[in-house]
């Protein structure tokens, strides 16, 4: 009973306070700085207040780039990747929104919201985005298929509504998801999978449609040139209203060098003529130019003493009438392709006038009831 009250013998140590490692009896170490403010991303004001500096890594998504190698479209993604930046939006306000196509996987690609919609119907959807999130950067792409073909009747309402969005149509006369069917692009006699003795169809002109359609900004780029397109998109997202660019847009593998005597090196300095606002329309160097005889552009050769450069037509591209002349040079042998703004018009934009209907309207009527709404005017009782 007597070693039944006796404590249990402990192990070695056990009573005693256990050995510290070395040093933990002083308080723990925090990491260097640790009672710094901590430092901002590179670019962040010290204020705090603003966005770091975004980079065009910033604007790339995490998804593999699926277009057939040398495509033309990733010269276009590149340069849509490097302009964001500059721009100065948000990512969270940005959106890229698309139909059906090769360059409708555009939204992929692009770290911003964004959807990939259905045939034809981009702008659709980014009417009613842009019509309910004014305050929101809006992007459609589409492609002269998708654009011109299924959609063509959406298109050319969104460009006479004047939303403030903007459109890139990468046209390549050719369907080239599908594997290389005549488009509404595709000239006359394109021998095709689906016009196998060759196209009967006169094709649009995408430039002339859209000035048709009364639209506020029109211009013209190249994949092969992406200083100017970038260029081009600048513009048209500086303009208050709907953006078109229409980008020429080589498929290397169902239409390939169907661009190629505007596009590349050897051949652009003689068949592309750069229009640009309040300068004389000139190319080759300089050595050849554009005159306006009545209405219709002709060439002339300013190495000949008989002309100047003070015969040239020094170009408006906010005349309306001008624009639609220079977009009927099309495919003219005589002549060289135009590129640039052909056109700017600043006029009220949809969502503007929207909102300030509703407004006004909110200001004579209250906010109004949904259940007076419901109860107004005929109604029947079903028993």
């Amino acid at each position: 009973m007597a070693d039944e009250k006796r404590k249990p013998t402990l192990p070695p140590g056990m009573g005693k306070k256990p050995t510290l490692p070395p040093g933990a009896s002083q308080k723990p170490t925090r990491p260097p700085g640790a009672g710094k403010k901590p430092a901002l991303p590179p670019g962040m004001p010290a204020g705090g207040d603003g966005a770091s500096k975004l980079t065009r890594a910033d604007f790339s998504s995490d998804q593999d780039v699926r277009w057939c190698p040398g495509c033309g479209d990733y010269a276009i993604l590149a340069t849509v990747q490097r302009l964001m930046p500059e721009l100065g939006v948000p990512k969270e306000n940005t959106v890229f929104i698309s139909g059906i196509g090769c360059s409708s996987r555009f939204p992929y690609y692009m770290n911003t919201y964004g959807m990939h919609s259905i045939h034809g119907r981009a702008p659709t959807i980014a009417s009613g985005l842009k019509a309910s999130r004014p305050e929101l950067d809006v992007w459609i792409v589409t492609g002269d298929g998708d654009g011109f073909s299924i959609g063509g009747n959406h298109l050319i309402h969104i460009m006479r509504r004047n939303l403030d969005v903007q459109m890139i149509l990468f046209n390549n006369q050719i369907y080239g998801l599908t594997k290389g069917q005549y488009s509404p692009t595709s000239e006359v006699g394109k021998i095709t999978k689906s016009t196998p003795f060759g196209s009967i169809d006169h094709p649009f002109n995408p430039s002339a449609v859209v000035l048709g359609a009364d639209a506020s900004f029109v211009a013209r780029t190249m994949d092969r040139d992406p200083k100017h397109m970038k260029d081009m998109l600048k513009r048209s997202h500086d303009h208050h209203g709907t953006g078109f660019v229409e980008v020429y847009q080589n498929c290397n593998i169902f239409n390939d060098g169907a661009f190629f005597q505007f596009t590349e090196k050897d051949s652009r300095p003689d068949r592309a003529l750069y229009v640009e606002h309040g300068k004389p329309l000139t190319y080759a160097g300089d050595t050849k130019g554009v005159r306006l005889e009545g209405f219709k552009l002709v060439s002339i050769d300013l190495e000949d003493s008989n002309w100047s450069v003070d015969d040239c037509l020094v170009y408006d591209e906010t005349s309306r009438e001008l624009a639609t002349i220079i977009s009927r040079v099309y495919w003219n042998p005589d002549m060289p392709q135009p590129f640039g703004v052909f056109y700017r018009e600043e006029r009220p934009t949809y969502e503007d006038q929207l909102h300030a209907q509703i407004k006004d309207v909110y200001a004579r009527s209250g906010t109004g009831s949904l259940d007076d709404l419901l109860n107004a005017g005929d109604t029947w009782e079903v028993k």
